[in-house]
């Protein structure tokens, strides 16, 4: 279910804005989305599972208040971000 350190570190370099980042919302958006994305796999397979949908839940509303604190300081970082981790919207 969650993402192994190597994984983390790879998302870190990929989308961190300055050396050393792992705070800014387009790395920790990348992490969401890669925890979310593993989360919704488990969840196919466990479908009464509901003390993680409700962890998936909420990691989902933290990935889009995240995006929409981004979307109202820097739309060209949302767009990017948007588009390389190909979300809808």
């Amino acid at each position: 279910m969650s993402i192994t350190a190597e994984r983390k570190q790879e998302l870190i370099k990929e989308f961190a804005t300055t050396k050393g980042d792992t705070g800014s919302p387009e790395v920790q958006v990348a992490i969401l989305s890669e925890r979310i994305t593993n989360l919704t796999e488990h969840l196919k397979i466990h479908k009464k599972d509901h003390h993680s949908r409700r962890g998936l839940l909420m990691m989902v509303g933290l990935r889009r208040r995240l995006l929409d604190y981004l979307k109202r300081k820097e739309v060209r970082r949302y767009e990017v971000i948007i588009k390389s981790l190909k979300l809808r919207r």
